[in-house]
C-alpha cells in the first residue's frame, strides 16, 4: 500500500450545520451537499490542498455503512493540522474560526519546540490545530533544509 490518503471524512451530527461552518465561515470551497436521494447517502466534499478532499457524512452514515455501533465521539482521538507561514496567520485563522462558530480549547502561544500554535473545535468537536512550524514550508509541509 502505498502511504497516501485521499480524502479525510468526519462524522457530524448535523450536516447542513457543518457544511456551512466549513463553506460559510472557514470558505473551504464546496459542491455543497450530494448524495440526498439515497438514505444514507447525504455528504459533502470540500476540496483541500494537493489533491486532498475533506468529506463530512453524519456519523449514523458511517455507522451505517461499517456495520460499526455508533458511539460517543471523543474529540482527543486525533487531531486535524493546518501549517501555515506564520504567528500572525496562525491568530488570522484561529480568530476567522472562532468569528465562523469554532470553540477555541486553546489559545494560539509559544511552544516548547519553538513554533506557534492554538486548537480549536468545530461545531461536531473535531480538534484542528493551527500551527506555524519554522522548519516547515507551509505551502508543502515538508521539513526543509537548513
Amino acid at each position: 500500500m502505498q502511504p497516501r490518503i485521499t480524502v479525510i471524512t468526519l462524522g457530524v451530527d448535523d450536516l447542513r450545520r457543518s457544511v456551512a461552518f466549513y463553506r460559510d465561515g472557514l470558505g473551504f470551497p464546496t459542491e455543497g451537499i450530494v448524495g440526498e436521494e439515497f438514505e444514507y447517502g447525504a455528504v459533502a466534499f470540500f476540496d483541500l490542498a494537493s489533491g486532498l478532499r475533506l468529506a463530512l457524512w453524519p456519523r449514523t452514515s458511517i455507522a451505517h455503512d461499517t456495520k460499526l455501533p455508533a458511539g460517543a465521539p471523543n474529540p482527543g482521538e486525533f487531531t486535524l493540522g493546518h501549517n501555515v507561514g506564520s504567528k500572525e496567520e496562525v491568530d488570522r485563522v484561529m480568530a476567522e474560526a472562532e468569528k465562523a462558530g469554532a470553540r477555541v480549547v486553546v489559545p494560539a502561544h509559544d511552544t516548547f519546540w519553538g513554533g506557534y500554535a492554538g486548537y480549536f473545535q468545530d461545531p461536531d468537536g473535531h480538534l484542528w490545530e493551527i500551527v506555524w512550524n519554522p522548519a516547515w514550508d507551509a505551502d508543502d509541509s515538508t521539513a526543509t533544509s537548513s
